[in-house]
């Protein structure tokens, strides 16, 4: 446990959990072993340049990587973005703290011997409470001409990308490939009309009838019994007509010769 303080005026002390990151051999290979320092019970507030400053004094520092929990994997690969694809952090995290050489592992678990190590100096504060706030805030406001200019340049990353794909496509069109297939494309003779409000409305009005027309007018059993039961009343009642009409014409039958 390293114990830290964020602040001169911090009374109690901040405990870091620290240990030598071990894996297996080729299962992570962003964070090396035997120069990597694994940290747990890390505050939302404190970031790689806390963690740099903190663990520099044990020998160089590589890297520093902030997740929000343990887990083998690739190095992740860093946003470019000023406005987009942000995450808040809510919790504490964990870090992987790589050092230039094995030294470095060592000497950041002595220093756990020493009393409170002080973060936050006058030429790199680490803002906590109500000044991370504000600093939160004023961050999330965006400038106009920069969000501009980068929803610009991603357009025309994009539109370049689409250009290489279709040219791509139409060299490729109607060729076949090395078992003799051809790749059949959208595009032809007639290519789709897009559908206009009124074709729409059309669309949606046919669905709407085939929905209808398929559903079940007798869902459930008791419906599905009592309409059969309907259908016999029905059939006895007509038997019972037409056995009075035979009755009544085979009494007013009269012979008639002529």
């Amino acid at each position: 446990a390293l114990a830290v303080k964020f602040g001169a005026r911090q009374r109690s002390p901040h405990c870091l959990l620290v240990k030598e990151h071990q894996v297996r051999e080729g299962a992570d290979t962003a964070h090396p072993p035997r120069r990597t320092l694994f940290v747990l019970n890390v505050p939302p507030y404190c970031g790689p340049d806390s963690l740099t400053r903190l663990f520099s004094r044990c020998g160089r520092v590589q890297s520093v990587d902030i997740c929000d929990k343990p887990g083998a994997g690739e190095k992740k690969e860093k946003t470019t973005s000023k406005f987009f694809n942000h995450k808040t952090v809510t919790g504490f995290q964990v870090a992987y703290v790589v050092f230039r050489k094995p030294a470095g592992v060592q000497a950041a678990k002595a220093l756990s011997q020493e009393g409170p190590l002080l973060i936050s100096t006058e030429s790199h504060p680490v803002k906590t409470g109500i000044s991370k706030w504000i600093a939160s805030y004023e961050a999330s406001i965006v400038d106009p001409k920069e969000l501009k200019a980068e929803v610009d340049a991603y357009m025309q990353d994009y539109d370049k990308k689409m250009a290489e794909e279709e040219a791509k496509a139409a060299e490729e069109e109607g060729v076949p490939d090395e078992e003799g297939w051809v790749k059949v494309t959208r595009k032809g003779r007639k290519p789709g009309l897009p559908r206009t409000e009124a074709a729409n409305l059309r669309v949606l009005e046919k669905e709407k009838r085939k929905r209808a027309r398929k559903e079940l007018l007798n869902f459930y059993a008791w419906q599905h019994r009592e309409t059969k039961r309907e259908h016999i009343a029905q059939l006895r009642k007509k038997f019972e007509e037409d056995k009075q009409r035979i009755a009544l014409m085979r009494a007013q039958r009269k012979f008639r010769p002529y």
